[in-house]
C-alpha cells in the first residue's frame, strides 16, 4: 500500500549519501537557518532543549575531517587500512558543512534535580532529543535537495574538537552530520520484515 502522504514521501527519500559535494544552491546564511530551525522546532523532553550544535563551513567543515584523520592514525592497526580511511574521510570533505551535535549535561542535571522522580530518565531522554534533531536536519537538508550522512567519531576526537572549536566542557559531543550536494544517488534500503519489527494488538 502507498500511502499519500508529503512527509512520508520525504522520509523514504531521505538516505546516506556519501558522495556529496559542494554544488549547493542555498548560501551559507539559508543552510544555517536551515538548520538552526530544524533544531529549534525539534521536540525535547520537558522542553529542556538539550541539544547544542556547532556548525561548520569552508576551511573549518575541512578542518573537522583533517583532525580526525590525525586522530586515527593511532588507531588503524595498518597503512593500508589507514589509507582506505583517510579515503573516506576525503569524501567527507568533499561536502559543504559538518554540523556537530552535542549535549548540554548541565541541562540534563538540572532537570534530574528539578524533577527527582524522573531524575534516572533525563539522559536517556536527551539522547532521544539528539536523536530527533539529527533527522529533523536531515529531512530538512533533503527537503532543500541536499544529501547527507551521519558520522560517530565520538569520544575519539572529543579533546581535540573541544580545543579547536572552543567547545564547552559541559557538552558531550554525540553526532557529525555531513551536508552537500548530491553528486550520486543513494543505494537502495533494506527493510526487516514488518510481522518481525511491528504488532498491532486491539
Amino acid at each position: 500500500m502507498t500511502l499519500e502522504n508529503d512527509f512520508l514521501q520525504l522520509e523514504a527519500s531521505r538516505r546516506s549519501v556519501y558522495t556529496l559535494g559542494k554544488n549547493v544552491t542555498l548560501t551559507e546564511a539559508q543552510l544555517v537557518e536551515l538548520i538552526k530551525t530544524a533544531v529549534k522546532e525539534a521536540p525535547t523532553a520537558f522542553n529542556n532543549q538539550t541539544v547544542r550544535t556547532v556548525i561548520l563551513l569552508g576551511n573549518k567543515h575541512t578542518q573537522v575531517w583533517d583532525i580526525v584523520a590525525d586522530r586515527l592514525k593511532a588507531e588503524v592497526p595498518s597503512a593500508e587500512a589507514y589509507q582506505a580511511t583517510l579515503a573516506k574521510l576525503d569524501g567527507f570533505k568533499e561536502g559543504y558543512a559538518t554540523v556537530l551535535f552535542y549535549t548540554d549535561t548541565d541541562v540534563v542535571t538540572e532537570f534530574e534535580q528539578k524533577f527527582a522522580l524522573y531524575a534516572d530518565n533525563f539522559y536517556d531522554w536527551s539522547e532521544q532529543g539528539h536523536g530527533i534533531a539529527a533527522y529533523a536536519v536531515w529531512l530538512a537538508a533533503t527537503a532543500a535537495g541536499l544529501g547527507a550522512n551521519l558520522q560517530h567519531y565520538n569520544p575519539l576526537i572529543d579533546e581535540q574538537f573541544a580545543e579547536a572549536f572552543d567547545i564547552p566542557a559541559n557538552w558531550r559531543l554525540r553526532s557529525q552530520l555531513i551536508i552537500g550536494s548530491l553528486e550520486a544517488e543513494a543505494g537502495e534500503k533494506a527493510y526487516v520484515a514488518d510481522d518481525i519489527r511491528f504488532r498491532v494488538e486491539k
